[in-house]
């Protein structure tokens, strides 16, 4: 199998060496427009590199995973499909809702199988509550929280560009909250604050924030997020029910410390980063990929869901700058047949 990769930045690399020591990638071409860049991460694998988009495509590769910046994943997506060619790509599909839909209707009507990297799905945990919830183990679901803390906020300069804290970050729970339940949501509640550098605020975000999703089963969900969670890198689902409560994301080094006398913890250090905590999950998610490619199984994370996934952090957006709570078909536009099902 060869595969092409587009980006070689830290998600690029990444990727790259998981590929490298997949069996049935027989080749590997790494590109990216900052030569130097392509060739650095090219040398560590022994594999081929060009700056050239259009000179990986003419070498006919079996399969594209694309790692490049937000704003060139449609145009790349559809020149993959326009070719044939399976493609795995890194959220977000695009940079808005219209193009996304747009983009959802081109790869439905080309039949060329497109994953998208929500990498969650692929992590033992969600893997394990997802089993135990469709088992019965935890009775009838009531209630979901979601947590997603960085250590740190990313650089100013990556703000502006990111789409706000709910489509850059919380997509990923809205993402997971409905492939762990099965179920749409429906409406949504959002707010924010900026306790910290004046660089959100300055760019019409926030810095923490908290939604409430309800389902069309009537299932709650609350999501609560910061950019500031100076314990360590903390993502954490519970998952409540009328017989058990199951909690993804609770380890030796989850960072939490229990004000009970006498509970020491977390007994490790705190994850560092997405990362050091989803390794396994990322090589899991490219090895599902090569078995798309291969033909052994249909796409696990389509454009589809990961549009309604967008459409969840649009009405939360919405919510949050009207101070309301927004139902999701507000925001919903004009899709091909086949689009929001799970």
């Amino acid at each position: 199998m060869r595969i092409a990769l587009l980006g070689a930045g830290r998600i690029g690399t990444a990727h790259a060496a998981n590929l490298h020591v997949h069996r049935e990638v027989s080749q590997l071409i790494i590109v990216d427009p900052e030569v130097g860049r392509a060739r650095a991460a090219a040398e560590a694998l022994d594999a081929a590199y060009t700056d050239d988009v259009e000179a990986a495509f003419a070498t006919g590769p079996d399969a594209v995973v694309i790692a490049t910046p937000t704003a060139t994943h449609a145009d790349l997506i559809l020149r993959a499909i326009a070719a044939g060619i399976p493609v795995f790509c890194e959220k977000p599909v695009a940079m808005t809702v219209r193009q996304t839909v747009d983009v959802a209707r081109r790869v439905a009507e080309s039949g060329v199988p497109v994953q998208i990297g929500f990498q969650r799905r692929f992590d033992a945990g969600y893997l394990a509550a997802r089993a135990a919830l469709q088992a019965g183990e935890v009775g009838t679901l009531h209630r979901l929280h979601l947590v997603t803390g960085d250590p740190a906020p990313p650089h100013a300069d990556y703000i502006p560009l990111s789409g706000g804290i709910f489509r850059d970050c919380h997509i990923h729970d809205f993402d997971i909250a409905r492939w762990l339940t099965g179920a749409d949501v429906v409406e949504v509640y959002a707010t924010g604050a900026n306790r910290g550098a004046a660089f959100f605020a300055e760019a019409d975000d926030v810095d923490t924030a908290t939604t409430i999703l309800t389902f069309t089963d009537g299932t709650l969900a609350t999501v609560q997020g910061s950019r500031y969670n100076g314990a360590g890198y903390d993502v954490r689902v519970e998952l409540a029910g009328t017989l058990a409560t199951y909690v993804v994301g609770l380890d030796p080094r989850s960072p939490l410390r229990s004000a009970e006398p006498g509970v020491t913890a977390p007994v490790e250090p705190a994850w560092p980063d997405f990362w050091h905590r989803f390794r396994p999950a990322y090589a899991a998610e490219i090895a599902a990929f090569v078995d798309v490619v291969a033909g052994r199984t249909a796409s696990p994370c389509t454009v589809d869901e990961a549009l309604e996934a967008l459409y969840v952090a649009e009405a939360a957006e919405l919510s949050r700058h009207e101070r309301r709570p927004v139902r999701v078909d507000e925001v919903r536009l004009g899709e091909p047949a086949g689009v929001g099902g799970q």
